[in-house]
């Protein structure tokens, strides 16, 4: 089975809330030993011309079409924290090629040690901040722009989404940082959302032609304040960032939002809204939702995940094509374990994420960006 790589496109900007080619000249390989892992072992690099940052392999990477998803960075000789922010900012060209090609990048043994380091490392990107804005799943603040990612308990999977999907405006761009971690499991699984699109429609065209007819709607259930027990349990004041519900209202409304309000809580209506988008750079459709995650992750004390999301017409989604696309994803996905210290930087509008169930303890940490 193959799976094609096509230009990118940069994705529309919000206000809410790679292929990369080294010339045959210019490639040196090497052997080189990355990483924080209990085991060290050799690994063969490239090294990207006159730079910091070298691409280098993990077994748990796909190669399609001569390019590595996700792209693996390392560094090509130990440096502090501000030499790897003058990098970044010397090379980000080279970087966003890469991450335009590739659609994801693990950034493993650089000097990012904490939540600090996190925020300065994202800040050193130069990418606007996007608020966090409608979300579903409960985060707490840290420092800067550094939240905690999705809190929902240990033993809960997190399904395969597109950040924010369910709302018109979303990032572009999603760090992630390990700052412990996991004993066992807690991956945070990555797949491309344009060949998603692309085996979803070979196999079940009416669906997707009724997707794509349609959009979805999303419908979701919050409570006052928030719930770590829930992976969707952001509650409506941290939602919108207000304890007013007028405040609120107004919020929804810019975001074509409806409210109803409930004795305990709310519920909000989205959409329809589209679930599959044509991404013009790249010249693609790509598979931009939340269905799986709705229909198959949206349960809680609140709320019924049949009843979280439905064709644009109000009607049922079908839960066999549901659970084949859930099967089609976990097949396509990519999984490397978390180490200490890695920064993953993924392309919203090219990859979708999910998270695995995992042994305690495990700290990820997220900022969205513009």
């Amino acid at each position: 089975m193959t799976s094609r790589f096509i230009n990118p496109q940069k994705p529309p900007l919000f206000n809410f809330n790679f292929y990369f080619f080294l010339e045959p000249s210019s490639i040196s390989s090497k052997f080189l030993t990355i990483g924080r892992s209990r085991s060290r072992r050799a690994v063969e690099i490239t090294k990207m011309p006159s730079g910091l940052f070298v691409e280098s392999t993990l077994p748990q990477q796909r190669v399609v079409e001569g390019i590595r998803f996700p792209a693996v960075l390392t560094p090509a000789e130990p440096v502090d924290l501000d030499q790897f922010a003058a990098a970044v900012g010397a090379e980000k060209a080279r970087l966003e090629s890469l991450l335009r090609s590739s659609g994801a990048i693990i950034l493993r043994g650089f000097p990012v040690r904490s939540a600090v380091d996190f925020d300065r490392a994202v800040g050193a990107f130069g990418y606007a901040e996007l608020p966090y804005v409608g979300g579903a799943a409960p985060r707490t603040n840290v420092v800067g722009r550094v939240f905690t990612a999705n809190e929902s308990p240990p033993d809960q999977k997190i399904p395969f989404h597109h950040e924010m999907a369910q709302v018109p405006e979303f990032p572009s761009k999603l760090f992630f940082f390990c700052e412990e971690e996991p004993k066992s499991g807690g991956e945070t699984p990555i797949v491309l959302s344009h060949y998603i699109y692309k085996r979803m429609k070979g196999k079940f065209p009416e669906f997707v032609e009724k997707l794509e007819q349609q959009g979805l709607i999303y419908t979701r259930v919050l409570g006052e304040g928030d719930d770590p027990s829930s992976p969707i349990g952001r509650g409506w004041q941290s939602t919108f960032l207000t304890n007013d519900k007028a405040v609120a209202e107004q919020r929804a409304a810019r975001l074509g939002m409806k409210l109803e309000w409930l004795d305990d809580g709310v519920k909000t209506i989205m959409g329809p809204i589209p679930a599959v988008k044509f991404d013009e750079s790249r010249g693609r459709k790509i598979w931009f939702n939340s269905m799986v995650a709705a229909y198959t992750g949206w349960k809680d004390a609140r709320n019924d995940p049949l009843k979280a999301v439905t064709f644009g017409d109000g009607s049922p989604l079908p839960s066999d094509i549901i659970d084949e696309c859930l099967k089609i994803l976990e097949e396509e996905c990519v999984a490397v374990p978390w180490k200490q210290g890695d920064v993953l930087l993924v392309d919203n509008l090219a990859v979708l994420h999910s998270r695995r169930s995992f042994e305690p303890p495990r700290r990820i940490l997220a900022s969205l960006c513009k």
